[in-house]
C-alpha cells in the first residue's frame, strides 16, 4: 500500500499539532504553515501519520491509502 498525504494549504491555520504527533513526516513552512518533511511525503512508514491528521484542529490534512504497482 502507497499512502497519500494531502495537506490543504487554503484550510490550514498553523496550529502546528501535526508536527507535534509525527515530527519525521510534518513540519511548518517560514509562515508556520503545515508542510511535509522533504524525503517523507509517503508518511515514512511513520504510524503516527494518522494521528496527525485526527489531531488537526481544522480537518486540512487528508491520508489516504492506493494500492502500489
Amino acid at each position: 500500500m502507497h499512502i497519500d498525504i494531502d495537506i490543504d494549504k487554503d484550510v490550514c491555520i498553523g496550529a502546528g499539532q501535526c508536527a507535534l504527533a509525527a515530527p519525521r513526516v510534518f513540519t511548518q513552512d517560514d509562515d508556520g504553515y503545515s508542510m511535509l518533511v522533504p524525503g517523507h511525503e509517503d508518511g515514512s512508514g511513520d504510524p503516527m501519520v494518522r494521528e496527525a491528521a485526527r489531531a488537526c484542529p481544522v480537518g486540512a490534512i487528508t491520508v489516504s491509502e492506493t494500492a502500489s504497482g
